[in-house]
């Protein structure tokens, strides 16, 4: 049968479950709102031509 207690005592987090929020905060991704704002701009751009 499994010690829940001893189990808890011998639990480290990774390390990649303790980086992941300097991850995400630290990527550069476009998320959809940077998409149209640079498709508004380029359209924008070629009705001045």
């Amino acid at each position: 049968m499994i010690n829940f207690d001893e189990e808890v005592r011998k639990f480290q987090p990774s390390l990649e479950v303790s980086q992941v929020e300097d991850a995400i905060y630290k990527n550069d991704v476009k998320d959809i709102t940077d998409v149209l704002a640079e498709m508004l701009l380029q359209l924008n751009g070629n009705q001045n031509k």
